[in-house]
């Protein structure tokens, strides 16, 4: 068990480690992330009017946001493992951006805050990718976590 103050992702020789989470009871667990991707008003209309070069954008960035919160430890390397139960992500279009919120669930002995957090940055890159054609300066903005549930901290929102 980990010292309070002490850095838990740090060995006593202060070498990085995965900590150890064998002890840890499993615990339904969520985590809801945002973010936005700020387009120009010609990708925004090509978005709504479904004309984007590549094809469907959102849909595009909406798997690639789920894709990722399965792939987040081959991505951060001291996260761990763990089976994802379900993974929303949801697009909205804007006035100057794409509304990006990802919902990570799982029955695990950690969180998932940091699925929900690459379920986001990748599905806004996704769909960079699809519009760059016609927006080579989108701007990726906010990503952050609003909202995580379960464990033994329980809940926490941000303000």
């Amino acid at each position: 068990m980990t010292q309070p103050g002490h850095l838990t992702h740090l060995d006593e020789s202060g070498h990085a480690r995965m900590v150890d989470v064998s002890a840890k009871e499993v615990s339904a667990r969520e985590a809801r992330a945002s973010g936005r991707v700020l387009l120009s008003a010609e990708a925004i209309e090509a978005l709504r009017a479904g004309k984007v070069p590549k094809g469907d954008a959102l849909a595009v960035a909406r798997i690639a946001g789920i894709q990722a919160a399965k792939r987040t430890p081959d991505l951060v390397p001291l996260c761990h493992p763990i089976a994802i139960h379900g993974v929303t992500v949801d697009l909205q279009v804007g006035g100057d951006a794409v509304e990006i919120t990802a919902v990570v669930r799982t029955a695990d002995r950690t969180g998932v805050e940091m699925e929900a957090l690459t379920s986001v940055t990748v599905a806004a890159l996704a769909l960079i990718d699809m519009v760059k054609a016609i927006d080579p300066a989108a701007v990726i903005t906010d990503v952050r976590v609003e909202e995580k549930t379960g464990g033994k901290t329980g809940t926490w929102r941000r303000r």
